[in-house]
């Protein structure tokens, strides 16, 4: 465990494993202990980056306004800290969309991109959206941090045997300070990388919970405009994979991440043309071959 100081904050973050680096990014409201049920699977074939982002668990909290682009850019400052030129990049939610800034940032030093339950897209063009962004932060200003954790833990982990998911969830979100937790929310509001996606330079694998907020034929339409991914539905999961569906998330992830690397004519292409297998819980969505 170890904090290095970047862009005027400090930065709290963990290295453990061996092997090609491999930075872990968490979801809003929470920190790189998100990845318990990640960690000794994915530490015995990587070298973990463990990172809290500014506002954010362990890290310090300045105050804002934040920003996805002031996100990334502390992160590949932690990352040149720590003399890691190119490194694979996973991101649930909030860390997702963190993520895919570092790949567009900087093109030529992540090698694959795991992106988890998250958008290329948080501009609010729609009353959904608006309902997700704005009740937020009306909810956590009226109530409180600890009860709006409450509403959230019901709605992601709704079943009785999730107890426990729902208690850590309301702990976690519960110990936030609401400066830091609504300056982080409106860091994602408006934000977009969905014209930039064909700069992409690395392939993507999407994984997407069946039933997480936004619906599957929108993350599957945003997914066709990637240059280079794969899309991966895991079934009967909601927003939190990591946690509800952690097999099928860690081998899906696991197997993207060993493959060999491949040049552009032989990645997996876009995926608007498609077919489609049924395995243990994942549906799949493989690009057609053309000719």
């Amino acid at each position: 465990m170890a904090t290095a100081h970047v862009n005027g904050t400090e930065l709290f973050y963990e290295s453990v494993g061996d092997g090609p680096p491999l930075l872990l990014i968490h979801g809003l409201g929470s920190s790189g202990d998100d990845w318990a049920f990640q960690r000794e699977q994915f530490a015995a074939r990587h070298r973990l980056i463990l990172v809290d982002l500014r506002g954010s668990g362990r890290s310090a909290k300045p105050p804002g306004p934040y920003s996805i682009a002031g996100f990334a850019h502390d992160l590949w400052c932690l990352l040149d800290r720590l003399g890691i030129v190119r490194t694979d990049v996973l991101g649930f939610s909030l860390g997702g969309s963190v993520a895919l800034e570092m790949a567009l940032a900087e093109p030529a030093r992540v090698r694959r991109l795991v992106l988890c339950n998250a958008l290329a897209d948080y501009r609010i063009d729609n009353l959904r959206k608006w309902l997700e962004a704005y009740l937020q932060l009306t909810l956590v200003r009226a109530i409180g941090m600890r009860h709006t954790g409450r509403l959230i833990a019901r709605r992601m982990f709704p079943r009785p045997e999730q107890a426990p998911m729902r208690e850590r969830l309301v702990a976690v979100l519960g110990a936030n300070p609401l400066a830091a937790y609504v300056a982080t929310v409106r860091a994602i509001i408006g934000w977009s990388a969905l014209e930039r996606l064909p700069a992409l330079a690395c392939d993507t694998l999407i994984l997407a919970a069946q039933h997480d907020y936004t619906p599957l034929e929108q993350r599957r339409a945003e997914a066709a405009r990637y240059p280079r991914a794969e899309f991966v539905v895991v079934e009967d999961s909601r927003h939190g994979t990591p946690f509800d569906a952690t097999e099928r998330f860690n081998a899906s992830a696991l197997e993207f991440l060993a493959r060999p690397d491949c040049d552009a004519a032989d990645s997996p292409g876009d995926v608007g043309a498609v077919e489609i297998e049924e395995s243990a819980g994942v549906v799949r969505l493989h690009p057609r071959e053309h000719g």
